[in-house]
């Protein structure tokens, strides 16, 4: 099966650094299939026989803290899970949304209905979102590094571990999958 690894907070500031070598290294004595890594924000592509997503993450979360000594979150989707992500993105085919201002929060897990209730939040005019089942699609045209509707805040109330990457990345991750 082929599966699309994203780890949260690696590279950023100069925090959890990982060379993208290292990672595709460490994912190949995993035993990991045909491993390419995209970018330096972690995000690995690989085939693997395990199905069980859960066990899949912890093996991984326990081998990069092992490897480089610091803990660093992991969503793991498999190829089906990947592709809908693509598919179902509500923004893009409207003409009036700037492809490079759209990004995708991508969660580890379909949130609480009531911690939704909770997302009543202070967002600009012209910024949009909407979830589906475990992914955020947002549209940003301020850009997302002034937006209140940041991977923080949606983790903060969803309570539960997210990551967010431009729509660019996910279409050129889909690629390869």
């Amino acid at each position: 099966m082929r599966y699309v690894v994203l780890l949260r907070g690696i590279n950023v500031a100069g925090k959890n650094r990982i060379k993208m070598i290292d990672l595709k290294n460490i994912f190949e004595s995993l035993k990991f299939k045909n491993v390419k890594t995209y970018i330096q924000s972690g995000n690995v592509v690989f085939d693997y026989d395990i199905t069980d997503i859960v066990k899949l993450t912890r093996v991984i979360e326990v081998k990069i803290n092992d490897t480089f000594g610091f803990f660093v979150k992991v969503i793991v989707r498999n190829e089906e899970e990947f592709r809908s992500i693509v598919n179902n993105n509500p923004f893009v085919n409207d003409t009036n949304v700037e492809l490079d201002k759209l990004h995708v929060v991508i969660m580890s897990d379909i949130p609480d209905p009531k911690l939704l209730l909770n997302l009543d939040i202070k967002k600009e005019d012209n910024e949009k979102f909407l979830i589906n089942k475990k992914e955020i699609y947002l549209y940003c045209p301020n850009g997302y590094g002034k937006t209140k509707l940041n991977n923080t805040m949606f983790e903060k109330i969803l309570n539960m571990v997210c990551t967010t990457r431009k729509w660019k990345t996910i279409k050129n991750i889909a690629r390869d999958i």
